[in-house]
């Protein structure tokens, strides 16, 4: 139908308005407009239409001044430098890119990572997850996993998982709520005798009733 062309020729107009890799962000702070008299004054350059209406094209924002769609986003933010395209930057010594370089700064003694959130970029210490640790190598620091087992207090065997470690029992033993220590498990709820079951720590063991004796496999009566 011709009005399917109209919007799949602005569609096409919209995807050459914008660089790659773009993408529209939601900035908080800035609420979008609730009037239809703001509604009618979002026009003028990288408008995208759809069936649902309009709005602005992915990598461009509403200026807050003029209510149109001419304010451009970096994805990866530009620093000290300006945004003045989608995810181009203009920096201060006069280069232009997707991002600017950071002057350098102090995070620590492990240094420091880069954490972008909301089109801006800030350095931040660098530190290891939980259960790891920072070890200087012949490649640089690295985060290692910490063998909890040297200190846990498991009361059966400990296993040394990555970030972490876990507790394990014996057989005939179950692991208690406190997953640490250990308890007996009942193997007799399981019916495993033919006539009688009696438990015992980390075990059970079979008998028979009289005039029956206990078959070589230690759990059928003869």
């Amino acid at each position: 139908p011709p009005v399917m062309l109209v919007e799949l020729f602005f569609q096409a107009a919209c995807v050459s308005l914008f660089l790659p890799g773009g993408q529209g962000r939601v900035y908080p702070g800035r609420k979008k407009p609730a009037s239809f008299a703001v509604e009618r004054r979002r026009v003028g350059p990288h408008v995208c239409f759809s069936g649902f209406g309009s709005g602005c094209c992915p990598g461009w924002m509403l200026s807050p001044g003029s209510g149109q769609c001419t304010l451009p986003l970096c994805s990866f933010g530009c620093g000290s430098g300006l945004c003045i395209a989608p995810n181009l930057c203009s920096c201060p010594d006069g280069e232009q890119g997707i991002t600017c370089p950071e002057p350098p700064g102090t995070c620590g003694e492990y240094g420091c990572d880069i954490s972008c959130n909301h089109g801006g970029c800030q350095e931040v210490a660098r530190v290891c997850p939980l259960g790891f640790s920072m070890v200087e190598t012949a490649n640089g620091v690295r985060c290692t996993d910490i063998d909890e087992c040297l200190s846990a207090a498991c009361e059966g065997l400990c296993v040394n998982t990555e970030g972490g470690f876990v507790c394990e029992c014996g057989p005939g033993m179950q692991l208690s709520t406190d997953r640490h220590s250990c308890q007996d498990t009942d193997e007799c709820l399981a019916t495993p005798c033919q006539h009688r079951c009696k438990n015992s720590i980390g075990s059970y063991r079979c008998s028979c009733r009289p005039g029956y004796h206990l078959h070589g496999n230690r759990h059928s009566c003869v």
